[in-house]
């Protein structure tokens, strides 16, 4: 049985990530900051797949370089899917860039010296919006501009990171595949729903949000990003790509709305925020001032090469979006 170590095995993608290896059959090694999460962790996967011995956890640090060498020892593949994210702008951009960056070189570095010949890394879209100015035709071969007008801080942490993982690899004997998601939904395994995709659709459906902001971008189901995770790890043309993992065309945040309202979710509003005010208040709110590169833009990403090399296509709009809302409200005991 082949193992993997899964970074971040945690958090929303990396247990989507943990259960569809596991029903793959690969064994799962997967790190935490802090090993009191393992049980936790195993309580939620078994609730989906019994893992039948073939789980098992590391204490891993994206900071520190301890510990990283012995974790990838006895592993055929690395998925690093740990990552800090914020929406809000921290005070020190570094605060995300630096573990970011170090967390992937670290992976890297330890994969390497292993003699492990394959790294999936997530990424994301963020690190391919070019100069961050909405309508760009976003491909494979397109980078942000980390220093664009708009460049924030959580972009520059995606891009760095990944052009520092395809730095890394140039030279060295492994290969590297890349997945790019655009904003992550689809249903929380633990019930955790204080992740960013979570407190949207939580924030929408019980009708906190008032107002949505004008913005469109391909959005990615989670149990998409991980079956690519999955399939990544051995199919031989994905051998030093990037894939975009996310809807065949962009959504806007109100078709987000209207898909939950037209569907039984009387709460939720479908009124867009004048750019105007919401540039407003990113004067005010670090949350708002994140949500900049993305006002009154669209950005669409080709998703034909993932489609091609792993014959996928992606599930629904609308299933995605009423799945988590199903998962959310059941959390929620709506």
């Amino acid at each position: 049985m082949k193992k993997v170590l899964l970074t971040g095995i945690s958090g929303y993608i990396g247990l989507h990530c943990a259960v569809e290896l596991l029903k793959e059959g690969y064994a799962v090694k997967g790190s935490v900051r802090s090993l009191s999460k393992a049980e936790d962790v195993t309580n939620t996967i078994t609730k989906f797949i019994d893992p039948k011995g073939a789980l098992e956890f590391c204490e891993l640090d994206l900071l520190k370089s301890e510990g990283w060498e012995e974790a990838v020892s006895d592993c055929d593949f690395v998925m690093h899917v740990a990552s800090p994210f914020f929406s809000k702008i921290p005070k020190d951009e570094n605060e995300l860039i630096k573990p970011a960056v170090e967390g992937t070189l670290n992976a890297l570095k330890a994969a390497n010296k292993a003699g492990i010949k394959r790294v999936v890394l997530t990424s994301s879209m963020v690190a391919m919006l070019g100069e961050v100015t909405g309508d760009e035709n976003i491909n494979d071969n397109s980078w942000t501009n980390v220093n664009a007008k708009n460049a924030t801080a959580y972009l520059k942490s995606k891009t760095l990171a990944e052009k520092s993982a395809w730095e890394f690899v140039k030279d060295k004997d492994m290969e590297l595949v890349t997945i790019h998601p655009g904003p992550v939904y689809g249903p929380t395994l633990s019930g955790n729903l204080s992740g960013e995709s979570m407190t949207l659709i939580k924030r929408i459906i019980t009708g906190e949000l008032k107002q949505m902001i004008h913005a469109s971008i391909n959005m990615s189901d989670v149990r998409d990003v991980a079956k690519i995770h999955v399939m990544a790890l051995e199919n031989e043309q994905a051998a030093n790509q990037r894939f975009i993992v996310a809807t065949d065309v962009a959504y806007s945040f109100k078709e987000l709305a209207t898909t939950l309202k037209l569907n039984g979710y009387n709460k939720v509003a479908t009124m867009l925020a004048p750019n105007f005010m919401v540039k407003f208040l990113a004067n005010f709110s670090s949350e708002m001032k994140g949500m900049m590169p993305y006002v009154g833009k669209k950005y669409e990403g080709s998703i034909s090469s993932t489609k091609d090399i792993f014959n996928w296509k992606p599930i629904p709009f609308d299933k995605m979006i009423l799945d988590t809302a199903k998962s959310v409200s059941g959390f929620l005991n709506m």
